[in-house]
């Protein structure tokens, strides 16, 4: 059983019963759960009904909150040309070539988020043993031609990525402890509308099983996921 500190301890015990609530509901007790000195980041795990073994209930996307994440991130790009011009003008924070590829295979790691542009995928190839979960690939968006749109997203932090994991559940950020709830509210339900789209076909019986959300230094608070599931419908 895990050993919590004292805060942690006293912010659970704001969190009610464990009992699922709305989405709105549980967003404000993770709000006023927080207590951290820093301006903490809303997580949500949504345990979905797949099983990633299967190449065909692989659930990875991206999609845009309405009022971002809050997070600022670093974004390399590996790209040439024209579009190498576009990227930086977008405000990538590293640009390159075969340059940068010979730098990641040595080490060079400091991005939060790699992209590429369709027309260096034989450089992007290079990196698949390094990169792993974050290879470029157009599958998550981040591999586009319109580059300059899709860096302009992500160090806006509008744009989030999913990837569910090998356990079937999917984190992500939802936004930060000093946005009111309404952004919260919205970001969530943006986000969950992404996930029922993104259902694969063979995927059987209840999709969204579990979803919980919290404060990077909080307790978690169960939502209840007919709601979700209708609040993402509308």
């Amino acid at each position: 059983m895990p050993n919590h500190g004292k805060r942690y301890v006293e912010a659970a015990k704001t969190v009610g019963d464990g009992a699922p609530k709305s989405p709105k509901e549980a967003l404000e007790m993770v709000k006023n759960a927080a207590s951290a000195k820093f301006d903490e980041t809303v997580d949500i795990a949504v345990k979905l009904g797949v099983d990633p073994r299967h190449g065909d209930q692989m659930v990875r996307g991206n999609t845009n909150l309405p009022h971002g994440t809050g997070k600022v991130r670093k974004v390399a790009v590996i790209s040439q040309g024209d579009k190498a011009a576009e990227a930086e003008a977008a405000g990538a924070d590293r640009v390159g070539g075969e340059d940068l590829v010979k730098d990641i295979q040595g080490g060079w790691m400091d991005f939060d988020v790699l992209l590429a542009t369709p027309d260096v995928m034989n450089l992007v190839g290079r990196l698949g043993s390094i990169l792993r979960a974050k290879m470029p690939s157009k599958k998550a968006g981040t591999v586009a031609d319109d580059i300059g749109r899709v860096v302009k997203e992500i160090k806006t932090a509008s744009r989030v990525e999913y990837r569910v994991e090998k356990t079937g559940i999917v984190h992500a950020p939802l936004g930060k402890v000093s946005f009111d709830i309404d952004q919260l509210t919205q970001n969530f339900t943006a986000l969950i509308d992404a996930l029922v789209k993104a259902k694969p076909a063979s995927a059987k019986g209840r999709y969204l099983q579990k979803i919980t959300v919290s404060s990077t230094m909080g307790p978690g608070v169960s939502i209840d996921t007919q709601e979700a599931a209708r609040m993402a419908g509308k």
